[in-house]
């Protein structure tokens, strides 16, 4: 797989919408995060570590912040929003339903703490 560029130009528009909004929140909650892979997954890697990766699977829209602790920190902020599932080290959507900003943004800020430590 190729970049986060890469993948964004090859989505069709509604879901490289909903993907590009996801990086660009996570960009900017971590401006020094650069494109590249994590465990193979175009992702945003920061300090050479993979911080998080947004791509569309078959059914639905997956996140990827490489952490189940990521995800346990949000867990309670996404529970009552319709079409949003998690489990363990992944968050699933569809872009009728978006992952609301904040939400992301403290995400992005718990795997950027993982990492700092």
């Amino acid at each position: 797989m190729g970049t986060v560029d890469d993948l964004l130009s090859g989505l069709e528009p509604a879901d490289r919408l909903s993907i590009e909004h996801l990086y660009a929140l996570a960009h900017e909650e971590v401006p020094e995060a650069e494109q590249g892979l994590g465990y193979g997954m175009p992702a945003l890697v920061y300090r050479g570590k993979p911080l998080v990766s947004v791509m569309r699977a078959k059914k639905h829209i997956g996140v990827y912040p490489f952490s189940p602790e990521a995800v346990a920190a949000v867990a309670d902020a996404l529970a009552d929003h319709p079409g949003i599932g998690l489990d363990k080290g992944t968050i699933r959507y569809q872009p009728q339903h978006p992952l609301p900003d904040d939400a992301v943004r403290a995400l992005v800020r718990a795997r950027r703490a993982q990492i700092d430590a």
